[in-house]
Parts: structure tokens; sequence; C-alpha cells
């Protein structure tokens, strides 16, 4: 067949065994219509007319009907345009299609002339708007293309077709396109590249994706010896074939070998700067045109990393868990937390990336990956992403045979620490760091006794590299101690117990954990049950009588839910007397207990019910706490109430939240998201049997831990929290809720705070003119009285309750920082105690929107 005739069989619709192939495609057609009816799944292997005549003609029978569907390819889509289509043509089409797939992947031999026409053919048919219809098997030819003429010299018209093709794909701007263009631009380098040199030659491999990374990448690998960039080239070669959800074990090995080639230390200082650039990196926003029936339509893509250098990082992340070293493993953990950062319009900015990463921390050698698992379990708030990692802890246990809990005991690193300080030598001079809250670390300078005030200046210069390591242990301090202020936070939820000798070396004598567990009331019981603090270096009951305790005894959490009042009352005494900040809610945590309307509803609390709440303020509230929640949106998913779920295994429970879509007034975002939902019940499932749990049989620290976080959920996310809601618009139908709920009855939370105020108030300067009166605390300005909702916040004026919307201003410090609470994390109390503050000297505002509600009486 000469070339003149392939052109015209790709453009006509007559040809040698045109009238059989007709006929090939007609059966086909009618064997799938009627074995598949509207399934538009077919699979050619398993037609009858495949396996009766096609599968039994010669090569060249079978390039002929290739070519001769590719023609009818093309005339099909001409008639597209004209919406000239039948049905029974429309799948005519479609098996043209997969004809022309399978074949090429059977590895069609297709000589050196036809391989051109056909390229030609693509880039000149596919630059007609009216063939993006159909679907072009470029890709097929290509892959069928280097399997038959790898390691084989090709002829110049060949070589011409290709290099044409490739020019067309690198100037594509089709960004859905991109990593198959891309993709398809590296099997015709690597048919150029091996038809001119011999088969154990090494193609120079970069990444090709157009993005930042891959500018800094390739700068990196074309500056290094010649020597060094070829096993370069190999190493990104065999990362781009990072497939699937994790290494195989071939992989990893030849990853290894090569990697022993280029030596461990040069590959981690280059790949550990390249994880450094993504972990900075900002994505960027793409603006693509295209064009549709003579229409040009603008498109916006926010983008990170393209899909294409995607796979290629994958790689490097697998072969990276192949080390085991405190800054690989740290490095993985800042990087998982930078891929699944979303980014506006679409998600997570890696979820790959990022699963590769938690991959590597799993199979890192110690347990430094698994307390980073850990870390991240709390840090990222994808529901899949939080599945994938507790399953991995879970194996991880499992091969060491412990728990998961057990495993995350011991994963914690103590950074070397001794009770919560760290002193590091710097020639004459010692860095003193001191972990004094809650993600705060202080870090001075010593000299022969005598502090520092700031970073010596010979540290600088003489000590660079240290000092930036010793920042970076700062900065990894303060983010463990939150997690595992955290972690700690939720194991009230699971009421575990410790043997006395695990307890000591894994919280009490831990160098970080001390300085959380040392403030937290703890549970002893061996022949009689005590509950102790370790304060001033003695164990002391709640009357301040020092305790000494069998060291057979076991350890728990207290949990003010399973004390009586009297002891609550004694261990808030305690506190507020000895001045002791708890990391976290415990004598003054907030208790539910049954009531009498939920004994009689049975197996549902409407305690939560009927509330506000923003939507999105919501999810990232539930996440936080562990809960699994699916936001809602107005499209129809089938979907219009949805629940809130929270697994508490330890009790074969599951708690459930349920929601319900606010659909008013086009209350929705431009993804489509509603603004608010409203609240409904709270009840417990049983998870071996899925029944629904009657309440009086739901153990009282479930209960009291669910309903704390529902009761947080309503008291932060409810529009009646937002100061400027009524007054920004809100929804006009509801403004009755947002006033109910801004100057209503407090919640539980609210009135834990108020005890607290009530205790606070008389050290504060403001005592004399602040007292508190219900659901109140009422500041007497000079110029006006002020009501501020212990609950809500928000605050009415005297004589009319007219109210006064102040917006806290975030990019202020707190000036009621030095104030002692005795606990951390209510920002609430913190925020009625500023506005407090502010207008106790109300004749010293100059903020005009203050001064202007102030002013204005009725």
């Amino acid at each position: 067949m000469d070339l003149l005739n392939i052109v015209k069989q790709l453009i006509s619709e007559d040809g040698p065994g045109t009238s059989e192939f007709v006929q090939v495609i007609k059966e086909g057609r009618n064997e799938y219509k009627k074995n598949n009816n509207n399934n538009w799944n077919v699979y050619i292997s398993e037609l009858e007319v495949y396996k009766q005549k096609v599968s039994k003609w010669d090569n060249a029978k079978k390039v002929d009907f290739i070519v001769y569907c590719m023609g009818q390819r093309y005339n099909y889509s001409k008639r597209l345009l004209d919406y000239h289509i039948s049905q029974d043509l429309s799948k005519e089409n479609y098996i043209r299609e997969e004809f022309i797939i399978y074949l090429l992947k059977k590895k069609l031999m297709l000589n050196e002339t036809l391989n051109a026409v056909l390229i030609n053919a693509y880039c000149k048919f596919s630059k007609r708007e009216e063939y993006a219809y159909c679907r072009w098997p470029i890709g097929y030819l290509l892959r069928n293309l280097l399997s038959q003429y790898k390691g084989k010299s090709i002829n110049e018209d060949l070589k011409k077709s290709l290099k044409r093709l490739r020019d067309k794909l690198r100037a594509s701007d089709n960004y859905y396109r991109l990593k198959e263009n891309q993709n398809q631009i590296n099997i015709i380098d690597e048919i150029l590249f091996y038809s001119e040199n011999p088969l154990d030659s090494v193609k120079p491999e970069l990444f090709i994706g157009k993005d930042a990374f891959a500018f800094c990448a390739n700068k990196v690998i074309e500056k290094l010896p010649s020597e060094l960039r070829v096993i370069w080239y190999q190493l990104i070669a065999h990362a781009k074939k990072a497939n699937g959800g994790k290494p195989t074990a071939k992989y990893l090995k030849e990853s290894a070998q090569l990697i022993d080639q280029l030596g461990k230390n040069h590959f981690k200082k280059v790949v550990h700067a390249w994880f450094k650039f993504i972990i900075e990196l900002k994505e960027i926003v793409n603006e693509y045109t295209r064009s549709y029936n003579g229409t040009a339509y603008t498109e916006y893509n926010s983008e990170f990393i393209t899909s294409v250098n995607t796979t290629g990082i994958k790689g490097f992340v697998w072969m990276s868990s192949q080390f085991h070293d405190k800054q690989t493993i740290q490095l993985l953990s800042d990087l998982t937390v930078r891929c699944f950062k979303k980014i506006p319009g679409k998600g997570p900015a890696s979820i790959g990336i990022g699963n590769a990463c938690i991959f590597s921390l799993y199979k890192s050698k110690g347990l430094d990956g698994i307390g980073q698992l850990s870390r991240l379990k709390l840090k990222v708030k994808q529901a899949n992403t939080q599945n994938l990692i507790q399953n991995y802890l879970l194996k991880a246990a499992e091969e060491k045979g412990i728990s998961v809990h057990e495993i995350e005991d011991l994963a914690v690193d103590d950074f070397g620490l001794q009770e919560g300080k760290l002193t590091i030598p710097f020639g004459e001079y010692k860095a003193l760091l001191e972990i004094i809250g809650v993600g705060k670390c202080t870090l001075v300078w010593e000299k022969a006794g005598k502090i520092q005030k700031s970073v010596p200046a010979v540290v600088k210069q003489k000590y660079a590299e240290k000092l930036k390591k010793l920042k970076k242990t700062k900065k990894q301090i303060e983010q463990t101690i939150s997690a595992q202020r955290d972690r700690l936070d939720r194991m009230f939820r699971q009421d575990r117990t410790w043997r006395w000798e695990v307890f000591e070396k894994q919280f009490l004598n831990h160098g970080l954990m001390g300085f959380l567990c040392k403030k937290l009331i703890w549970c002893f019981d061996k022949n009689q049950k005590e509950t102790a603090i370790y304060y001033k270096g003695k164990w002391q009951n709640e009357n301040g009588e020092l305790l000494e305790f069998d060291k057979n005894s076991t350890v728990r959490l207290w949990h003010p839910a399973l004390a009586n009042v009297e002891e609550v009352r004694l261990w808030r005494n305690f506190m507020m007397e000895n001045e002791i900040t708890q990391p976290l809610k415990q004598a003054f945590r907030e208790v539910y207990l049954l009531t009498d309307a939920e004994i009689n509803t049975r197996t549902y609390s409407n305690r939560m019910a009927a509330h506000v709440l923003k939507q999105h303020q919501f999810n990232m509230l539930a996440k936080g706490r562990g809960w699994k929640y699916s936001l809602m949106g107005c499209y129809d998913d089938g979907r219009y109430n949805e629940a809130a779920e929270l697994s508490l295994p330890e009790f074969d429970l599951r708690a459930e939240y349920w929601i319900n879509e606010l659909n008013t007034e086009d209350a929705f975002n431009d993804t489509g998201i509603w603004d608010y939902i409203t609240t409904d019940q709270v009840r417990f499932i049983n998870t071996h049997t899925n029944d629904v749990m009657e309440l009086v049989n739901i153990p009282a620290i479930a209960l009291s831990e669910v309903m704390r976080d529902v009761d947080l959920f309503v008291g932060v996310a409810s529009v009646g929290n937002d100061p400027a809601w009524q007054d920004s618009g809100g929804l006009p139908v509801y403004r009755d809720y947002w006033h109910s709920y801004s100057f209503g009855n407090l919640t539980e939370v609210a009135k834990t705070r108020k005890e607290i105020l009530e205790r606070l108030l008389p050290r504060l300067k403001i005592a004399n003119v602040a007292t508190i009166q219900d659901k109140f605390l009422v500041v007497e300005g000079k110029v006006r009285t002020y009501k501020i909702h212990i609950g809500s916040t928000n605050i009415l004026m005297e004589p009319n309750d007219q109210y006064l919307c102040i917006v806290p201003d975030r990019s202020k410090k707190n000036n009621t920082h030095n104030l002692f609470v005795p606990f951390e994390g209510d920002n609430g109390l913190s925020l009625i105690l500023s506005k407090a503050f502010l207008l106790a000297d109300d004749d010293k505002i100059t903020d005009q929107t203050i001064l202007s509600q102030i002013g204005r009486r009725w």
C-alpha cells in the first residue's frame, strides 16, 4: 500500500476490503447493542465477530482495517458538527474506536511509512475543532511504535513526523491533557534517542512539567558533573514509574542500587533541598482559553505541582522511605502537611505526594516516623487521609504486637529535654530552651551565668548551621507539645489505664510529656482509689495532702464525670488557690449527665437541636475533634440531611449528630456549598449490631464527651456568636434565633466560663466596675453600662439594651495574656475579658465605629 492510497483511505469511505470492514463494524454494533443495551462498556475480545473473523486476519489485513476505521472516524466527526448522527452511527463509531485501541494494544506491526502517515494525519486533523469529539489513539500508536522500533534505526520521514508531533504536543495549552501530552512527549523522546544510540545508553531524563519545581530541580541536575548526571537521569526515569498506592519491593531495590552508585549523602542532600522547595512553594493561578463552536472560554486553575511531575516526586518520596534519620522523617512530615493544605477551588495541593509521604513515614525504622503519623492524624483533616494514617498505625502496631495507643505512647520524641528544658552549648555561650505553654517555647542565651539580650553575633557567624537546627528543633517541640495536648484530650474518651512503671517512663518522667502530665489530675488504683496531681515535686490530693503510691498501682486520667460534686469543687479550688494552669480543661471540664428529657426520649437527645450553624466552621471544628462529616451543597445528591459521626471503639459505639441543610435565600458559596445548616438530634449506635442505643445504657464518659463536643460545635459555629451577623444581613428569617442565642441561656461551656469569671473577677483591676449578673458580665464604663453575654460574648448597652457590635481585631495581641486562667484554650473567655477592659475605659476609645454606637442611645 503506497502513501497516496493510505491518505485516500483516511478521508474516503472507499478502499480495499471496505465492504468486509463495514460488515464487521455492523456485526460488532449489533452484538454490542444486543448484549449491552445502554451500557457503554465493550470488550472487543468477547465479541463473536472478533473471535470468528478479525482475530484470524493476518497483520496486513488488520492494518488495513485500522486505516479504514480511522478514516471513518474522521468522517463521523464531520457529520457530528451537522448533528446528522443517529444512535446506531454513534455506536458504530464507538466500536471502531475500541477496535483500533484493542488492535494497537496487541502490538500490531505497522511499517514506518504508515506510522508516519498516521502521525501526520493526527497533526493535521486534530487542528479541526470538531475532531475533539473523537478519541484519536495517538498514545496507543506511540506505545506500539516504541515496542516495535526501540533500539532500531528509523527512516527520516518517521523522524520528521515524530518531531512534528512532539512540537505540537509541547505547544498545546490544553490543561486537561497536560499529563497525557507529557507522557507522549516522553515516548517520542525515547524512540528518537534509541534510534540513534545503543540500548545500553542512558537517555537524559529530567522533570518535564511546566512548573516552578521542574525549573528548580532540572537546574540542579544540569550543573552536576556528567558521571553524576547519568545516575540522576536513571533515578528520575525510575521515579516516573511510581504508579499505584505504594512501591513494590522490586521498585525499592532498584532505586537502592542507583542510590548506592550515587552516594546516599549526595542523594539526600539534593532530594532534601527539593522537598524544602516544595514545602515553601506557593500555588499559582493559571489562565486557560479554549474554543467551542467559535466561542472562546476562559478558565482559571490554581496549580501547585503539575500532574506529570507529581509522579516523579512521589517516586523520590518512596525512595526516601529507605532512610530513617530525623531530618528525612521531619521533612516528609512537613511535606505531608503542605500537600494536604487546601487550594481554593481545588482541594488538597497534592494528595498523591501526601499519601506517598504517609507510606514512607510508616516504613521508617524505629518510632520517629510513627510519632509523626500520630501528629499528622490530628493535623490533617481529610477523612480519607485520616483513615489511611490510622490503617498504617494499626499495621505498625500489629507488626510490633502492641495496640495503636501504646505505639503512639512510645513514639513521642523527647528531643533530649529534661523536665521540659534543653541546654545546648555554642562555644562560650549556652542556648536555654524551655517549654512554657502549649505550643510555646522560650529560647534565651547565657554567657557565664548572664542572660544575653539577643542571639550573640559570634553564634550567628560561627555556628550558623547549628543555630538554624536549634530554631527548627524549637519549632518541632512547639508542634509536638500541641499535638500531644490534643492527644491527651482525646484520651478522656478512651478511659485508658497504664501500669505505674509505664506511666512513669512514658508520661511523668518523659522530657516533653512530663510538662503536660504534671499539671493533670490522675487516678491511682491498687488497694484503694486515690486522685492526685504532681505539684512541687510531690503527689498531692485535692486537699493538698501528700500521697505515696504502690508501684503496682494502675493509673488513668481523672474525669469529673466519674467524680462527685464535692470532689470536683475541691479540685477546682486547688487549681485556683495554687494558680495551676492546666494544658487542657480537666478540673473545669464540662460534665454532661443524662437529663429527664433524654430519659423520656430514650434513644436520642434534643439538647443541641434547632441551632443555626455556619457549615464550614462546623466542618472544621468537627474534623478537628475527630468527627467525620461531609459538606452539604445545593445540588441533588440525594441528601437533605447528614450525620456527623464519631467512632468510640473502646465502647463499641458510634455517636451521630444529625444536621439539616438550610435552604434559603441563595445562601451558598461559589462552589454550591450551603453557608448554613441547622442541627438535630444526637444518638448512639452499637457498632456490632448497628442498633440505636438507649441513652441510659451509654457509659457516663462516652455520653459526657460526645455532648461536650457537640456543645463546642454549637458554642463556636452558631451564627449567634457572630457580632456582625445581624448587621451584615445574615438570614432575616433567623434573626429571632440570633437574638435568642446571643443573649439566651448559658450552655455548659458558658456556665464553666461564668464560674471562672466569678473566681477571677476579684483579682482584676476592673473588679470595682464589673459584676456578674445572671448570664452577663456587667461593666460600668464612664459613658454607658454594658452587659457582655458570657456565652456568645455579644454586648447590650443600658438603659435600653441597645446592641453594641465589636468585631475582634485578630491582628492585635490579647491584652489578657498575663492573667491567670486555670486552663488553656478558651478564646471566648479571653474575648470577654478583652471587651470588659476596653469598655471599662470607654472614654478612651478612639474607634469611630464603636464611638458612633455608644453615642447613639435610642
